[in-house]
């Protein structure tokens, strides 16, 4: 009995012994396990810091692509803007010449269509005059574009060609018989201009020959009051019978 009590407490000594020697290590690895975790959280962190600096990089250079590719696009832009500029300094010196160019002309055909409205049929002969005119006071200003002042110079040229080609009827007033009455006038194209007084009685035809007014016999009153209501569009198009001038 007495020796089983020694050996009780030899292996308590022993035990106490043993937990003493692992104190320090178990210390340790505690330490060792505290600083391993330490150093887990800063690889972490570094990774995290390393994983931001990766996206910002890939969207640096997404964003430096783009820039790239909007620059190239900038620079083909200019490059079309600089030749688009020259043509277009180039089109300012022709328009400057044509405009030399174009003025001359314009005058020459106001002065052509003066002396064509003076020579020709007398019909509307102060609205045409004042068309006349009205051009040569256009040309005289500063204020108009030469591209207007060319409309306007082509559209009374127009409207004299469509006067060759279209029948009219219009009241004016005209010396018969010694005195001023209003008559109404048939034209047709350019082919011949009469005239009728409103009795029906005065009837005359403008002689291109003469340059004088003729005087028509009653024959052609019908004729003539049919081509006025065919003017006035009151009846339909019709053949008409028209006196005409044989060249001598």
């Amino acid at each position: 009995m007495k020796q089983l009590s020694v050996l009780i407490i030899g292996l308590v000594s022993v035990s106490y012994v043993s937990a003493q020697n692992l104190d320090p290590v178990i210390a340790k690895s505690s330490k060792i396990n505290q600083s391993a975790a330490q150093s887990q959280q800063k690889i972490d962190k570094i990774s995290d810091q390393i994983d931001d600096k990766l996206q910002q990089f890939k969207s640096v250079n997404k964003e430096t692509d783009g820039l790239k590719i909007y620059n190239l696009q900038l620079k083909k832009q200019i490059e079309n803007q600089i030749v688009e500029m020259q043509e277009l300094n180039d089109s300012i010196d022709k328009v400057s010449v044509i405009e030399r160019q174009i003025t001359p002309l314009m005058l020459r055909m106001v002065a052509g269509l003066e002396e064509f409205v003076s020579l020709d049929i007398p019909f509307l002969a102060d609205e045409r005059a004042q068309r006349v005119s009205s051009l040569k006071e256009m040309m005289d200003k500063s204020d108009i574009a030469v591209s207007e002042k060319f409309r306007r110079v082509l559209e009374a040229f127009q409207i004299e060609m469509d006067y060759g080609r279209t029948i009219e009827a219009y009241t004016d007033t005209k010396e018969v018989d010694g005195r001023v009455q209003d008559v109404d006038f048939l034209r047709i194209g350019r082919i011949a201009l009469m005239y009728q007084s409103r009795d029906g009685k005065s009837l005359g035809i403008y002689n291109k020959e003469s340059g004088q007014w003729d005087s028509l016999d009653s024959s052609y009153s019908s004729k003539i009051s049919k081509g006025l209501k065919m003017a006035r569009k009151q009846m339909a198009p019709d053949l008409l019978t028209v006196p005409l001038f044989a060249a001598e």
